[in-house]
């Protein structure tokens, strides 16, 4: 067990809808003493945190104020959410040369602060980003996290509930695993209701393959649903980062879906990928590798593979780049 020191700071990197959002939640459930917002939009950072110390008088006391890099060296977390949005018609993986450029001019200042505490990434491509962070930063690799299949999962959750008939997606235990994107899947096999195997479930309610392979896609491509409604996502993604953040500051070793480093897991070795893990207050403590059935790691792999192409192309365009 990790002893955080009862004052914890956190830094937010991007000041956007996902962002703001972030902090928003942040502020509403009383995780972290002190909070700092980074963006190149500095007055929009002002204006954010004097709305959010608004707020403060209907939740809980908190310190919030527009910041510089130079502040993040004695953060407990730095949350990157900077980045180019996803619009509509693009994939998460189209935006990867545009973000490994923004990146790279982030984690360099937040290093030379003397920041010694853990990352968490959101931005997108998030397992790229995520991995690409890591490298730049030159810290151990518990230590940088990505939020990962975390909204994919919420989403698989909820829709499982609406479909049983259990109306908290709390009691549904399921994951989505794989790239945070198009190559993601529901490893069913594992997913349970109070110890019961989902996939019972389903055969003793008649619902088919085909049904579950629906509900799959929908889950895949319910960001994109969102974006060409309304623009954008981003209070599920930032709630899903707030409950990431309270593992790491209230050192919980919490079971949860993020992006982590796999040196051997499923067979992957140096890439990023989707999986649950064990958070607490040194960041990742240990991969939950699931048990997947054959067509499961199929996907697991094939997942891996197209964010490794991708992946390699970007660190080597961002190298010749610099």
């Amino acid at each position: 067990m990790v002893k955080n020191a009862n004052h914890q700071k956190v830094m937010l990197i991007g000041d956007g809808a996902v962002g703001s959002s972030y902090a928003y939640a942040m502020a509403l459930q009383g995780v972290a003493e002190e909070f700092g917002i980074i963006d190149i939009a500095k007055e929009r950072t002002i204006g954010d945190a004097l709305d959010l110390e608004d707020a403060t008088a209907f939740s809980f006391p908190k310190k919030i104020y527009s910041a510089e890099y130079a502040d993040c060296k004695d953060a407990d977390l730095v949350v990157i959410t900077a980045g180019a949005p996803q619009k509509p018609g693009e994939t998460r993986l189209d935006l990867v040369n545009k973000n490994l450029g923004i990146l790279s001019t982030i984690v360099k200042p937040i290093v030379e602060s003397g920041f010694d505490g853990i990352f968490l990434v959101a931005a997108n491509p998030v397992d790229i980003l995520t991995y690409a962070t890591w490298k730049l930063s030159g810290f151990p690799k518990h230590k940088v996290i990505g939020s990962g299949p975390s909204l994919d999962t919420a989403r698989l959750r909820a829709a499982i509930a609406k479909m049983t008939g259990i109306n908290d997606p709390r009691s549904i235990h399921a994951f989505i695993m794989g790239e945070h994107g198009d190559s993601e899947f529901a490893a069913y096999s594992a997913a349970t209701i109070g110890g019961k195997p989902f996939l019972d479930w389903a055969q003793e309610n008649n619902i088919t393959a085909a049904q579950l392979d629906e509900m799959e896609d929908q889950v895949r491509n319910k960001a994109y649903e969102i974006i060409n409604r309304k623009g954008a996502t981003f209070y599920g993604v930032a709630t899903a980062l707030a409950r990431i953040s309270k593992a790491i500051l209230r050192d919980e070793g919490a079971v949860l879906p993020v992006s982590a480093y796999m040196d051997g897991q499923y067979g992957l070795n140096d890439i990023y990928i989707g999986t649950p893990g064990v958070v607490d207050g040194n960041g990742l403590r240990q991969i939950i590798e699931v048990p997947l059935n054959e067509a499961e790691q199929a996907k697991m792999t094939a997942s891996a593979a197209t964010l490794k192409q991708v992946l390699t192309d970007g660190m080597n365009a961002l190298a010749n780049k610099n």
